[in-house]
């Protein structure tokens, strides 16, 4: 079953004294490109969350995000009196103005708060991992549901190509027909006399340029190949990018050497089919 490198995940904790938000996002992208944003508080613990996600979701441009908001009544910063009040008094030698005032002035200027490190909490952070891997799974889910659909599209557009290919087989006797027609045709609009044997020869010459039987059995192959790789265990992007570029060089050597009106219009077809599932396959994993 294929997989969406589109997803989107969330989680929220409450802690005793803090609210814990978890958010994961992924686009499509050649390899892994990821990128993380939480607080210093946590910033040791960086390496073995890239780890897990690089395990879990493979490959993408994906954002890892995980806020913190304080929501107990304790906080970390304190406003330290003894500064601000000497930069009160100092205001005061400089500026007129009510206590209020130069107290909102004092408390703007350098070492005005200070903020105690705060230690990581490992049962807190155990919490924080779960939610981690909730959110994880989640957009997990995500990328299978995106993958459902874009599977459904793929077999879609499979089948148009393959329908195609059916047309175009059943008009190929008609393209030789019309090609050996032509060449008898411009024969006898010469008005000489040829060598029965001889124009046969290059006639038969001349047809083999245009065989496209080897082009319609690859062409038929590759599409089974394509539905098979659809219905693999893992989810191969990659590898259905590789057969679809197969199908696209037989469809144009087919287009190519068709030199019949009717069946280059199919090509034309089948190329617009071909080229939706490009489209949509820079989105699978």
């Amino acid at each position: 079953m294929i997989q969406s490198m589109t997803g989107y995940g969330k989680s929220v904790i409450q802690l005793p004294t803090k609210k814990i938000s978890i958010e994961v996002k992924s686009l499509n992208s050649k390899n892994l490109d990821l990128n993380t944003r939480m607080p210093s508080l946590y910033r040791e613990k960086e390496l073995s969350i890239r780890k897990l996600i690089a395990s879990k979701l493979v490959r993408g441009k994906i954002d890892f995000s995980l806020y913190m908001e304080i929501t107990g009544e304790e906080t970390s910063t304190q406003i330290n009196k003894t500064v601000v009040n000497q930069y009160i008094k100092q205001l005061k030698n400089v500026v007129d103005g009510d206590e209020t005032e130069l107290l909102k002035m004092a408390i703007r200027l350098p070492d005005a708060l200070t903020t105690e490190r705060e230690e990581m909490d490992e049962n807190e952070w155990s919490q924080i991992s779960k939610e981690i891997d909730s959110s994880l799974e989640k957009i997990l889910q995500y990328r299978v549901d995106e993958g459902k659909s874009l599977e459904d599209e793929f077999v879609s557009r499979a089948q148009n190509i393959s329908d195609l290919l059916d047309e175009v087989i059943a008009m190929d006797p008609d393209r030789i027909d019309g090609v050996r027609e032509r060449l008898n045709k411009g024969i006898s609009d010469i008005k000489e006399k040829v060598d029965e044997n001889r124009f046969e020869q290059e006639l038969v010459y001349y047809i083999e340029k245009f065989d496209i039987t080897e082009e319609k059995v690859r062409l038929k192959n590759h599409l089974d190949y394509f539905q098979k790789a659809l219905q693999s265990d893992d989810s191969n992007g990659k590898k259905l990018g590789f057969i679809s570029q197969e199908m696209g060089r037989e469809i144009n050597t087919i287009g190519s050497k068709s030199n019949y009106a009717p069946m280059q219009k199919l090509v034309v077809q089948m190329k617009d089919e071909l080229e939706k599932i490009k489209e949509q396959l820079l989105n699978v994993l």
